[in-house]
């Protein structure tokens, strides 16, 4: 039988030798305008599997709702051994500049919505899943392939609904993701979220009688900073272990190399943004009514639900009303750092790119949190996170290449040790 590491060449020369059809591939499924809101997957979904029906596997849809269906394939290797899943999702941020739907090549960069998240990742796993079928006489256990539409809108119809409906097909022993990572880094946590809104209401009336009305922009407005002041850049009550990964001179490099200077004193903190406010028609009317968006982030500990239960006094003392985002809150999570998967990842990433992955924390939310919570395994394997939802969002082609090479290494490695017993 060849060994892992003659397969994972094997590979690596198989997807150097066809370079320029993955990139021809990838360019082809980043011009799909799977936005979400409002969510419609169907062309992307009819693209993939597309792929599936050429490498001869099988495949069938789940749906909760018709516009956003979820992809699930199989297959076993003779040999007894672990399950490991493969998790990708289709739609992406909307577009303020339609350029991005070219998916031009600029300089060394593919220039697409969903360049970096994640539809590069996203393709790596189906190819990725698609590439070791043939060699699958030579592993054990089985591969398993979700791809899922809604990740950006919170999920409910997209891992979610699987994980309520087919949890026993999904769950596995171990997941890997293609999210934004960054290559050069271990995402073993991500941040939790409470996303809510504000919302204040009154008579309304003229701008010169205050006297007469409420200003509910007022109101929203002093919450808003009541929030600021009380909880953003908080340091987390984090368990200290977590702690102690995080502020390790290698994890600190590799943290603020990948998402910027202080992204390890970000990781350690409670973050508070208001992204959306809206209320009034007229400068000089008192507005009827207005509402903030928010976004807050927790790391690993009891603070988010602290803060949770602390909102509604906090709304009530500004005469607002809370209502929270049930779709968009969520626990944070976590895996094992120094897990077998982990060390696969990092081991790999020695191996092919000459650099280590110390771990470090997700800013953002993945849908490996589903997985986490669970106590499976899941890691991340994407691109540069960077740039994505912006205009500029893009992958450079050597990225995208390197982020397929890597699942496919340690998806083989992975699927190259039998079942214990």
């Amino acid at each position: 039988m060849m060994t892992p590491d003659a397969l994972k060449a094997a590979l690596c020369r198989h997807i150097d030798e066809r370079r320029d059809d993955v990139i021809t591939l990838l360019r082809d499924f980043l011009r799909i305008r799977s936005v979400n809101p409002p969510g419609d997957t169907r062309e992307a979904a009819d693209f993939v599997r597309g792929i599936l029906d050429r490498f001869g596997l099988e495949h069938h849809t789940v749906a909760a709702r018709e516009e956003m269906p979820n992809i699930l394939s199989r297959w076993h290797a003779p040999h007894v051994g672990r399950h490991l899943v493969l998790n990708g999702h289709m739609d992406v941020f909307p577009v303020s500049d339609d350029r991005l739907w070219a998916a031009d090549i600029e300089g060394d960069r593919i220039v697409a919505r969903g360049a970096s998240d994640m539809k590069t990742g996203t393709l790596a796993s189906i190819l990725t899943y698609c590439l070791l079928y043939p060699h699958r006489n030579r592993l054990f256990g089985m591969l398993t392939l979700t791809v899922v539409s809604d990740e950006q809108s919170g999920g409910r119809y997209g891992t979610k609904f699987l994980f309520d409906n087919h949890a026993e097909d999904i769950a596995g022993d171990c997941c890997l993701n293609g999210e934004p990572s960054g290559l050069g880094n271990l995402r073993f946590m991500e941040k939790g979220t409470l996303r809510f809104a504000l919302s204040a209401t009154g008579p309304g009336g003229h701008g010169g009688y205050p006297h007469r009305a409420n200003n509910p922009i007022q109101q929203v407005v002093a919450a808003t900073q009541a929030l600021y002041d009380r909880y953003h850049g908080r340091l987390a009550e984090m368990p200290e272990e977590f702690a102690a990964v995080l502020r390790s001179p290698d994890s600190v490099a590799a943290a603020d190399a990948i998402l910027g200077q202080g992204a390890t004193d970000n990781a350690l903190r409670i973050t508070v943004n208001a992204g959306i406010i809206e209320g009034g028609r007229k400068a000089t009317q008192i507005p009827t009514g207005c509402t903030v968006h928010v976004d807050m982030r927790f790391p690993v500990g009891p603070d988010r639900d602290r803060v949770r239960a602390e909102l509604p006094l906090l709304a009530e003392e500004f005469g607002c009303t809370l209502t929270v985002n049930e779709d968009h809150s969520y626990p944070a999570s976590s895996t094992d750092p120094f897990g077998e998967m982990a060390g696969i990842l990092r081991a790999n990433t020695r191996a092919l790119l000459g650099m280590d992955a110390p771990p470090v924390c997700s800013l953002g939310g993945t849908d490996t949190r589903y997985w986490r919570w669970r106590g499976i395994p899941a890691v991340i394997c994407g691109p540069s996170p960077l740039s994505m939802g912006t205009d500029n969002e893009h992958v450079t082609i050597e990225e995208a290449i390197n982020v397929l090479k890597l699942q496919v290494m340690c998806a083989a490695d992975y699927l190259s040790v039998p079942a214990s017993g």
